[in-house]
């Protein structure tokens, strides 16, 4: 079914508040949730939203709390997340490092002991609307082996890098496994298989099972082992940067909180040479689409098609799971 993007807004807010989330950061936090959906990134939208208010019961967030700035270092910034909601405090940091990028070309925002931050390509998203590029990445709880290894020690660690583009900005939103937890639980809410083998069987053989692969945790890294090194690279700047815990400091925790995440902001206006840089821009993408296509496949570059799916969301109202939104309408 299809729900009117403003309808799903309000729904939003209206949970939030009941869970002691108010004002401006009710409307903020249920517009990011939105957003996400209205995008076609529905296991960060929708589909997170009950986990977000199960973290507000079980007392991994803290609604009451937001990130604060603890320490300066010129265009650096450290910040504590204090635990409170994953997506606001994003959404300040990125604020922030984009303030920064204003005053001097680049900001960067290093944020400890916060949650999980819904769909990180909302956050890519602000900066390009502030003509910067966005660099930002997190890290998790314990969720995928390292190459080679069976026990989960890494996280899946996602990563952003957003350009601004004319009115279709390039999008890369990544994790560093082949497929998010989301997407696994929604391929098994389908009863479908993974596209390409997403991780491992409980036989050790690479699978396309959703099942199979949320029963061991052993999700397949991207790229194998350069997927496995990229992941504990970016843990280890992430929580060196902002002084917070690594993937294995958060792994010791009872839930998946007190996470360290990494927002950069180069705001492109800076730059006396700004519209060759953007020709540059719009001709690389042209010779990408140049080029023939395999198996009659669509050659597209990242966050292409996201414009499209937004368009016709709010056209004809965002596609939600009917059983998923009804939670949300009896909570």
């Amino acid at each position: 079914m299809n729900v009117a993007y403003e309808e799903m807004i309000r729904q939003f807010e209206r949970v939030l508040v009941k869970y002691g989330i108010t004002g401006q950061d009710a409307s903020i936090s249920a517009k990011l949730f939105a957003d996400a959906s209205r995008d076609g990134v529905h296991t960060h939208g929708l589909n997170r939203f009950p986990k977000f208010i199960a973290s507000i019961k079980n007392g991994s967030v803290d609604v009451t709390k937001r990130a604060v700035p603890v320490e300066s270092y010129g265009v650096l910034e450290r910040w504590d997340g204090q635990r409170g909601p994953g997506n606001l405090n994003a959404y300040l940091a990125m604020n922030r490092a984009i303030e920064l990028a204003g005053n001097q070309t680049v900001g960067i925002v290093a944020l400890r002991n916060t949650n999980h931050w819904m769909r990180p390509g909302n956050y890519g998203l602000m900066a390009v609307e502030k003509d910067c590029i966005g660099i930002m990445w997190t890290n998790t709880v314990p969720n995928m082996p390292a190459w080679g290894g069976k026990d989960a020690k890494l996280g899946n660690n996602p990563l952003v890098l957003a350009i601004p583009h004319a009115s279709s900005p390039i999008l890369l939103d990544v994790a560093m496994s082949m497929f998010s937890y989301g997407k696994l639980e929604k391929y098994k809410r389908e009863g479908i298989g993974c596209p390409v083998d997403g991780g491992f069987d409980s036989e050790g053989k690479l699978t396309r099972d959703p099942d199979a692969i949320l029963s061991t945790h052993q999700v397949l890294p991207i790229g194998y082992w350069k997927g496995s090194g990229l992941s504990l690279a970016l843990d280890l700047i992430a929580a060196t940067i902002s002084g917070g815990n690594t993937t294995r400091g958060v792994g010791q925790l009872p839930t998946e909180t007190s996470l360290s995440q990494f927002f950069m902001a180069i705001n492109l206006s800076s730059f006396p040479d700004r519209e060759q840089l953007e020709r540059e821009i719009a001709n690389t993408l042209e010779d990408l689409k140049t080029s023939e296509a395999r198996n009659g496949q669509t050659l597209h570059y990242p966050g292409e098609g996201m414009m499209k799916t937004r368009e016709e969301s709010l056209k004809n109202g965002v596609w939600v799971d009917e059983e998923i939104w009804k939670g949300v309408l009896e909570a």
